[in-house]
């Protein structure tokens, strides 16, 4: 499919900067299988679900993946930013760097702030390797836990550009950017429909007869990235990593063997169940990487409803729960949330979807 099929005019005034306090309270966009629109907030959603439905969180938790810091051994010492964004082993990450231009295989980046004291002060890494777009390969000079541990001493969350590009992170993005359910690290990224959850709204789920589950699918960068080609066919999906316990599994079959429907929190969520899912419906235990790619025309295997924000504009996501709803239907509904004064993106509001009749 083109991919400008998928675009649309989003003000920068529907950005949300902060996320709604408390978070349930987030307005929610409800959109049924009839494409009926329904403005509702996350706080009713026990009321939109039914007892025996299976909600499936993802537990994933962003790690302190920005860092600062200088070039060293040469002349000059210039300043140096890296967000990590994908792990390769037990010293060496994928990692997202400006200036790019600055650095050549070779080079020894040194991470550290003043005041901020890691171990012995500082962190290091060498640049092992070049890729297209910023992309390097940083080899550093801890391994493993103590590694992880010089991470979280020295980096910061990564907040979206969208949001980061509007206002300077603080303090408080620390907690806002993490779900209540954050427990594995290893995303970089937020799995942001889970941010709206509040304990107050699991007990009411609880109380509902809706059962939650957990799974782990490590956000990766690639969910900021726009969709650059023509075609939908062309287009290089990234890979993220993702677990599903035998145990979870069973009990999704269970459920849905006696009517349950699978109710995804979040695209993540989503695409990690529709991986693991066999063809006859069976949802399988999963551990490995996923790069699913869903787009219309996908027949969806395991998820019946869909809990999740507003989407950029030619993004991956945007494809995804046009491929859910229908494209037509979601055009209208983003249409109606931009007139509505909903709030976009990783700290905006909600909608709930229904999938559409197959």
């Amino acid at each position: 499919m083109r991919t400008d099929l998928f675009d649309f005019e989003l003000p920068a005034t529907r950005i949300a900067l902060r996320p709604a306090s408390p978070r349930d309270a987030a307005r929610m966009l409800v959109v049924q299988p009839d494409g009926v629109l329904r403005d509702r907030t996350v706080a009713e959603l026990p009321q939109w679900l039914e007892p025996g439905d299976q909600l499936v969180v993802n537990d994933t938790k962003v790690i302190s993946a920005q860092l600062k810091g200088r070039r060293i051994g040469r002349e000059t010492e210039p300043k140096i930013e890296a967000t990590l964004i994908k792990r390769l082993d037990g010293s060496r990450w994928r990692a997202l760097v400006r200036p790019a231009k600055k650095l050549a295989p070779g080079d020894i980046v040194r991470f550290g702030n003043e005041g901020k004291v890691c171990l012995l002060g500082h962190l290091d890494a060498e640049v092992e390797a070049k890729g297209d777009e910023g992309e390097i390969t940083l080899s550093f000079s801890f391994h493993g836990p103590a590694l992880d541990q010089a991470i979280a001493d020295l980096g910061t969350p990564p907040l979206p550009p969208y949001i980061a590009s509007k206002r300077t992170p603080d303090d408080r993005d620390a907690a806002d950017y993490q779900t209540m359910f954050a427990a594995n690290e290893g995303a970089v990224a937020a799995p942001t429909a889970g941010l709206h959850f509040t304990p107050e709204l699991e007990t009411a789920l609880r109380r509902h007869g809706v059962e939650l589950h957990r799974i782990t699918l490590h956000v990766g960068a690639g969910t900021f990235l726009p969709v650059k080609v023509e075609e939908t066919s062309a287009h290089n999906m990234h890979a993220e990593w993702g677990s599903i316990s035998a145990d979870t599994a069973a009990a999704l079959n269970a459920a849905r063997a006696n009517g349950g429907r699978i109710v995804a929190v979040g695209t993540t969520s989503l695409r990690l169940l529709e991986s693991a899912t066999a063809e006859d419906g069976t949802v399988q235990p999963f551990d490995g990487e996923t790069s699913i790619f869903i787009t219309p025309g996908y027949r969806f295997r395991a998820v019946d409803i869909l809990m999740t924000n507003f989407h950029l504009p030619r993004s991956t996501l945007f494809m995804l729960v046009s491929a859910f709803s229908g494209l037509d239907t979601m055009k209208r509904a983003y249409a109606h949330a931009i007139a509505a004064g909903y709030r976009f993106y990783s700290y905006g509001d909600a909608c709930l979807l229904f999938r559409a009749p197959d």
